[in-house]
């Protein structure tokens, strides 16, 4: 049977195939995932349509093709002549005490390596498909003790399916283990955990010097675009700078409690991501874009957040932002922090985006410019939050502040705009206090 590169989106018609999951010989399960495809909106697995054997891969990694070319085969075993099945029934008596005998020495000897390698190596790649990470969370079963029998060590249906019905052979997950995967999702948005950030989630490859990379996958979106960017769009900058001092106490007031309440932690970042969507209401031509020879006005704000895994960059949205607590926007970072290091980020999850947050602080910088995220009309980048001596009435005392840096599309937007804009967001981050701010 051929499968087709699928459509991953209304405006989506070509994708490319970043890497195969699969061999030619290698036995497919229905929605097993056979291959991860880029396009210029979203990196996404192309499930099995069937169950059977891959017999052909048509496309090459890296090349790009069209919505609906086929890109490789399965051998379904519909097709199979009857005389061969019958044969084949004939013959398996008289083999099966061999086969059997066989195959009970080669598991015994697997397990027995299993067992020796249990104790150093990770028992599969840590990548999961959404339908096994479904059956994972319906069944509590810790997918760091399933066994991966898959390409590259890759969690397959089958071996969640074994590990749903052998529960012994897997521990369930726990408070701490999955405490420590929302620590993990996070750090990258907390300014206090910068280190940590770099060290656990943005590890980088290594590199030798020397080499060459191929240019493609989510690396040759990424250019793509910057070059639209900056080709189209004429950047202006602006940076301010904002005291953060009492933001820093009422997120540290309910820290604790929050993790302990809600499973997942309180950021610096969802206290600014809330602060720009209020701007934005407040200011909507900074929620637009530019369409040829007029200006869109978006209705929906909707602020997309950079989240950076290894190499890769993605930009998943937060919808309605304006309407979201401090508690939900947290919730919403933590979501698809975790969704993007699990490989699990959808199409949905990244379109819609009308304006975009960046957390370079999250890395110890104190001031940068962004390039827009194309077709929005501007992006802000909020950097580290400093201990700083500063003059308050001809005093000097010690407080925490930040810079806020905003690139903008000056065909729409001018230094009026963009003042009025910026100064809001400084208003709203310098009134937040424990005893007025709201995170429900």
């Amino acid at each position: 049977m051929e499968i087709k590169m699928p459509k991953l989106g209304e405006s989506v018609h070509e994708g490319t195939i970043e890497q195969w999951l699969v061999s030619v010989g290698d036995e497919v399960g229905e929605y097993e995932p056979l291959c991860e495809v880029i396009t210029d909106k979203v990196t996404a697995e192309v499930p099995s349509t069937v169950s059977g054997v891959v017999t052909e891969l048509i496309v090459n990694e890296g090349e790009t093709v069209n919505v609906d070319a086929v890109i490789c085969k399965i051998d379904t075993g519909e097709e199979k002549d009857e005389s061969e099945l019958s044969q084949t029934d004939e013959t398996q008596p008289e083999n099966d005490g061999a086969r059997n005998e066989a195959t009970q020495r080669k598991q015994s000897s697997d397990n027995k390596d299993q067992k020796e390698e249990s104790s150093v190596k990770p028992k599969n790649n840590g990548r999961f498909s959404p339908v096994v990470f479904k059956l994972a969370s319906e069944h509590n079963i810790d997918l760091t003790q399933v066994q991966g029998t898959g390409f590259e060590g890759r969690v397959t249906k089958k071996d969640i399916q074994h590990a749903i019905e052998h529960p012994e052979t897997v521990s369930r997950s726990n408070e701490t283990e999955t405490n420590n995967e929302e620590k993990n999702s996070s750090t990258q948005f907390s300014n206090e955990t910068t280190h940590q950030s770099q060290s656990q989630n943005n590890q980088s490859p290594t590199y030798n010097q020397g080499s060459t990379i191929p240019v493609k996958g989510v690396r040759k979106a990424i250019a793509q675009n910057m070059v639209t960017s900056v080709t189209e769009i004429p950047h202006g900058w602006m940076m301010i700078e904002a005291d953060a001092t009492n933001l820093v106490k009422t997120r540290n007031h309910h820290k604790n409690a929050f993790k302990q309440n809600e499973g997942y932690n309180l950021t610096f970042f969802a206290f600014f991501v809330k602060a720009v969507a209020d701007a934005l209401k407040a200011h909507p031509l900074l929620n637009s874009t530019w369409q040829g020879e007029e200006i869109v006005i978006h209705k929906d704000i909707n602020i997309s957040i950079a989240v950076a895994d290894k190499d890769k960059l993605y930009v998943p949205v937060i919808k309605h932002a304006d309407e979201k607590s401090i508690k939900g926007i947290a919730r919403e970072i933590n979501d698809l922090a975790n969704k993007a290091r699990h490989g699990q980020l959808t199409q949905k999850d990244m379109e819609g985006g009308t304006f975009t947050v960046n957390n370079t602080g999250s890395f110890g910088s104190v001031s940068s410019m962004g390039i827009i995220n194309h077709p929005q009309a501007a992006i802000l980048q909020v950097e580290s939050v400093v201990k700083k001596p500063v003059v308050i009435d001809d005093m000097i005392a010690i407080r925490n502040m930040v810079n806020l840096c905003i690139s903008i599309d000056h065909r729409i937007l001018d230094g009026l705009q963009t003042g009025q804009f910026m100064n809001h967001i400084k208003k709203r981050i310098e009134q937040y206090s424990i005893e007025n701010t709201n995170i429900y």
